[in-house]
């Protein structure tokens, strides 16, 4: 991932045309392209929402719309791991909520932020597929299962030099 915007706060526009333009075929191509300008730069940034409306003939409202509606999208760049923690029924009704809560104190952030030294991002999820075995968190790219605070903890200890 490189930077998005310059010191100035301007964006990439090029790298923002290029992206539109892979797509631009696709009806709809909205959230195809947010997912790869948020590949590309690690996050949907403000600056890139008025490229968007612009390249897409939508308003800024529509691009905005979607970049806040989908819980996907950030409009800051991650840590450098994203821990992602189920707060759908399933995970709520086997223990999820305590998880949170024990998540949120061991990190010192809320969902949608990230660490001061910038190694967490913290978010929450709304199903991540692993309702049998309730509650379910997302280490980057691994999905955990009945994920109890001490299973979190070992889990942050070994992965991401967090200790608690």
């Amino acid at each position: 991932m490189s930077a998005v915007a310059t010191p100035g706060g301007q964006v990439d526009e090029s790298r923002i045309l290029a992206i539109v333009a892979r797509h631009r075929h696709q009806d709809g191509p909205l959230i195809e392209i947010l997912h790869d300008v948020q590949a590309s730069f690690g996050c949907v940034p403000p600056g890139a929402v008025p490229v968007l409306a612009r390249a897409l003939n939508l308003s800024r409202a529509e691009v905005h719309g979607v970049v806040t509606f989908y819980h996907h999208f950030r409009t800051r760049p991650p840590g450098r791991q994203v821990l992602q923690v189920c707060r759908a029924e399933s995970c709520q009704a086997a223990g999820g909520r305590a998880l949170e809560q024990h998540v949120q104190k061991r990190l010192g952030v809320g969902f949608g932020e990230t660490t001061p030294d910038g190694r967490v991002t913290l978010e929450a999820v709304y199903c991540l597929g692993l309702c049998a075995c309730s509650p379910a968190a997302k280490l980057d790219d691994e999905v955990h299962g009945r994920v109890t605070p001490e299973r979190l903890d070992a889990l942050l200890d070994a992965e991401t030099g967090v200790k608690s």
